[in-house]
């Protein structure tokens, strides 16, 4: 009778297993409603991988779905809301390609600058992004110019320009101490509207944790460790040099 037991107790783990590995098996060939009710059910759980795996099915096994645009919005829209910006413009590019009337065109387009926009907590990090949300930004106002979204749109492209011009200031101000006026003389050049005056702007403060690492745009904790002399790889400095050189030798 123990030897019987034994067997049996030795044997549940299996047959669990087993059963469990079936259960994931089966997870296909399903109606479009059931893999879009198990989406809506992992996304009020927060559960967004699994939300995303059950699309993946969905868009798979009923790529004609009816259903499919409401749960690709739903998804970009709750990507955006768990801070997952990047996956958010991927749903909401593919709502915009694939599924969006002109009417719903414009809202996916707002909600996607917004997007590239709520991805921007620390500017001198992504100087790319923010090129990219202005000119997608400036775009939009010139194809929606009535659009609910304008004043919206333009209070962030005030934002971005201005955080692109401290970040293009601050890029000139470091090659300065590189000692490579070309470079800092371009990014100098490049910065953007006449109508921001620098003595104005409030530069953003970084929390006093970062601040140790990045300093102020200007300087870092390190500083006193960097030698004060020309750097050895600047190609100005070269270029000088040769002419001073080519100088003496004339005279």
């Amino acid at each position: 009778m123990k030897f019987k037991t034994y067997i049996i107790v030795a044997i549940l783990p299996l047959v669990f297993f087993f059963s469990g590995c079936s259960k994931e098996i089966e997870e296909y060939n399903k109606p479009a409603i059931y893999w879009y009710s198990k989406i809506t059910q992992s996304v009020s759980k927060g559960d967004l991988e699994k939300a995303d795996s059950y699309y993946s099915s969905l868009q798979g096994e009923h790529i004609g779905s009816p259903l499919l645009p409401e749960a690709t919005m739903i998804l970009a829209i709750a990507h955006m809301y768990h801070e997952e910006y990047l996956l958010s413009e991927y749903f909401l590019d593919e709502y915009i390609k694939r599924y969006a009337t002109p009417n719903e065109k414009q809202e996916a387009e707002f909600l996607k600058i917004k997007a590239k926009y709520k991805a921007l907590p620390n500017p001198r990090r992504d100087q790319a992004l923010i090129d990219e949300a202005i000119a997608e930004g400036e775009k939009f106002k010139l194809t929606y110019p009535e659009s609910m979204y304008f004043e919206i749109i333009n209070t962030m492209l005030i934002r971005l320009y201005l955080a692109q011009y401290v970040l293009n200031e601050e890029i000139s101000d470091l090659y300065e101490r590189l000692d490579k006026p070309k470079s800092a003389k371009y990014y100098k050049d490049i910065n953007p509207q006449p109508w921001i005056v620098s003595k104005d702007v409030d530069r953003a403060v970084a929390p006093w944790y970062r601040a140790w690492f990045e300093g102020d745009g200007t300087s870092s904790w390190y500083d006193f460790m960097i030698p004060d002399m020309k750097s050895v790889v600047s190609r100005s400095s070269i270029a000088e040099q040769d002419a001073q050189g080519d100088d003496n030798e004339t005279k």
